[in-house]
């Protein structure tokens, strides 16, 4: 009965959302205040409905209700009850409902925060968004449906795919999805614009929020998948180039070129068309991402769907809707016109070439990610573009961003002069050639990206620096500590966004792999640590059985660590997976992945020395924190700035 129950709210709720599509803006052409007042409890109500929806689903899985199909194929009575709850989206049909569920909470979040927006622009964006919502709801109910049931229900399930249960996957996908989702309202509020004819400096602040909060998500939810592909996959590294994690990533690249973007809107008026556009590209690219995992042209362990028919379906949303907003742009862009102008030494100048070096590099992994696809399709030919493409053709980009970033925050508004704007920066620059300089005195072979990286870097962290400290006045610490949060979120965000860069660097130039067949108590070397393989057992788990090895580790006669890696094989689904042990530390990762048992005797092992492995994620939660500082500046709040009729002007 709870099956039915959320399958008939999920129907409902696609009523909901056509009425919601129509009636309010219909409303606001027409202005007919009744009308364009019924978006919000339409949007309010949807959100209930899909939420009601959710929870019958989870509560089929959670008590492992297999006559329902999809808990049947996703679910077993022994999994731990945490990955009973994400094996709800854990596949194609539940994790669709999760995309649709989060869709309407931001209809939702706009009908309730955005009270002050003006009422024909809400309920106009509310039915964009409201449209988004029908067509993945009838998506779902037309080729998704997860409340299937089975006719004789047997007595266990499937199981879920191994690779799965696992807490960094349990939670990566909601985080991304609210970053997916998040981004339909950049959208939702651009088309909402093009249907007015009106972008001004408050159309950009009321988008700002909405992007700044998508890209936060995406930050996390891309930090999380790196993190979980370092430990869980065994291979030693932190990013692959996956198609996957490049559908991710490009949303994540074009929102952040729309966060600077929306400033130049709101301190200049200019860039308007660009921004819009940005805005239509932004959910565009979630949307294409949602079509590689959805539409089984890809194999990789993130895709679930593998029906063509599903695919098309997907195919269809994003030609309608990234092909009408196009289309309306096309019509309307001409007339908005920019009112203001500026020379191209000046912040505008330097947040314009910001947005070009992003862009670009979007389309660089756009490029590397399809064209496999492409020529297989157009000349039945097969291809792979791996990591050395995307290495030698996007880490350009990446280099002059990382070069560009300080200098444009402190540049001044509409004109300003270079060898001016270098001045206050000469510490941050003796700072990054003196990181340079030692990253060259300790490289072995002196790495030339270990010096660029890491003295990009030390730039970053060190304008930053110095930008919070130009926007005291030189008033000293007493005004540092009351500049507005957004000052602070952006000098954080560009700071991680340095530490970033030097962990990559550091890690990718310095680490060291050893792969041996290694003996039981006999020790090895590997980067001037003593490794001793001392025992290997057989454990069982929960839902698995586990080959565990115990694995000292010691450095000039002194025990640094005790890591015990794993191999574990899933009986129902007859996989197996690897377990690396891990002793993180600031300044380097010891890695160690136990292999399968050799026929002349001694284990097949893989050592890893990992040098600045956890910058690169100390630098991402850095971002996401600056993000999240910055969101909470109460400039931020439409409402206070609405309320007394004015634009207030948070800091880029």
């Amino acid at each position: 009965m709870i099956a039915e129950i959320g399958h008939f709210a999920l129907i409902l709720a696609f009523g909901v959302a056509i009425f919601q599509m129509i009636v309010p803006m219909i409303g606001a052409a027409r202005g007919w205040s009744g009308w364009i007042d019924s978006a919000r409890p339409a949007a309010l109500a949807q959100f209930g409905l899909i939420a009601i929806s959710f929870v019958a689903l989870t509560l089929a899985f959670v008590s492992s209700d297999f006559s329902v199909l999809l808990v049947y194929e996703n679910s077993h009575t022994a999994k731990p009850m945490l990955y009973k709850i994400s094996g709800v989206w854990g596949n194609h049909e539940g994790s669709m409902l999760l995309w649709v569920l989060i869709l309407s909470l931001f209809g939702a979040a706009a009908a309730t925060f955005d009270a002050n927006l003006p009422p024909r622009l809400r309920a106009r964006v509310l039915s964009v968004q409201a449209a988004i919502g029908v067509a993945f709801l009838g998506f779902i109910l037309f080729t998704s449906n997860p409340f299937l049931r089975i006719e004789a229900p047997p007595f266990d399930g499937r199981d879920l795919n191994p690779l799965l249960q696992d807490p960094g996957l349990a939670f990566h996908p909601p985080f991304l999805y609210l970053g997916y989702v998040g981004l339909s309202m950049a959208f939702s509020f651009a088309v909402a614009a093009l249907i007015e004819g009106r972008v001004d400096a408050a159309w950009a602040r009321w988008v700002r929020p909405w992007t700044l909060a998508a890209w936060i998500f995406l930050t996390i939810g891309i930090a999380l998948g790196s993190w979980w592909a370092y430990y869980e996959l065994g291979w030693g590294g932190f990013w692959f180039w996956d198609p996957v994690e490049n559908a991710s990533f490009m949303p994540w690249l074009i929102a952040a070129a729309l966060l600077h973007s929306a400033i130049v809107v709101e301190k200049r008026e200019v860039l308007k068309s660009w921004t819009i556009l940005l805005a239509i590209m932004a959910f565009g690219f979630s949307l294409i991402g949602t079509f590689i995992v959805r539409s089984g042209v890809i194999t990789s362990v993130h895709s679930f769907a593998s029906d063509p028919e599903r695919g098309v379906f997907i195919l269809a949303i994003l030609g309608l809707f990234v092909g009408g907003a196009l289309t309306l742009y096309t019509f309307r862009a001409p007339a908005m016109q920019a009112k203001g102008v500026f020379a191209p030494v000046s912040r505008e100048g330097a947040l314009v070439l910001n947005n070009i070096l992003l862009a670009v590099a979007a389309f660089v992994v756009f490029i590397g990610t399809v064209w496999p696809l492409v020529a297989e399709m157009a000349w039945d030919k097969k291809m792979s573009v791996g990591a050395p493409f995307f290495e030698k053709a996007f880490t350009p980009f990446m280099l002059a961003l990382a070069i560009v970033l300080p200098l444009g925050a402190i540049l001044p508004w509409k004109r300003g002069k270079l060898k001016r704007a270098l001045m206050p920066l000469r510490g941050a620059l003796a700072f990054a050639a003196a990181v340079a300089a030692l990253v060259f005195a300790v490289s072995t072979g002196h790495s030339a990206l270990a010096v660029i990286g890491a003295g990009l870097g030390a730039w970053l962290l060190g304008g930053a620096a110095v930008d919070l400290w130009l926007r005291t006045g030189n008033s000293g610490l007493s005004r540092l500590a009351r500049l507005p949060r957004a000052d602070w979120g952006k000098a954080i965000a560009h700071g991680g966004l340095g530490v970033t860069f030097i962990g990559i660097s550091l890690l990718m130039a310095w680490q060291v792999e050893d792969i041996r067949v290694a003996q039981v108590g006999q020790p090895f070397t590997v980067a001037g640590y003593e490794i001793t393989l001392e025992k290997v057992e057989e454990r069982p788990g929960p839902n698995y059985d586990a080959t565990i090895a115990t694995m000292r580790v010691s450095q000039n006669g002194r025990q640094v660590a005790l890591l015990h890696p794993e191999k574990r094989v899933y009986p129902v689904q007859a996989m197996p997976t690897t377990e690396a042990a891990i002793q993180n530390g600031l300044f380097r990762d010891l890695y160690l992945v136990i292999g399968d048992p050799q026929q002349g005797g001694g284990w097949a092992v893989r050592s890893y020395v990992k040098p600045f492995a956890s910058w690169i994620w100390l630098g991402c939660a850095l971002m996401a924190l600056g993000g999240l500082v910055s969101l909470s500046d109460r400039r931020y709040r439409v409402a206070a700035g609405a309320r007394r009729g004015i634009v207030a002007q948070p800091a880029e």
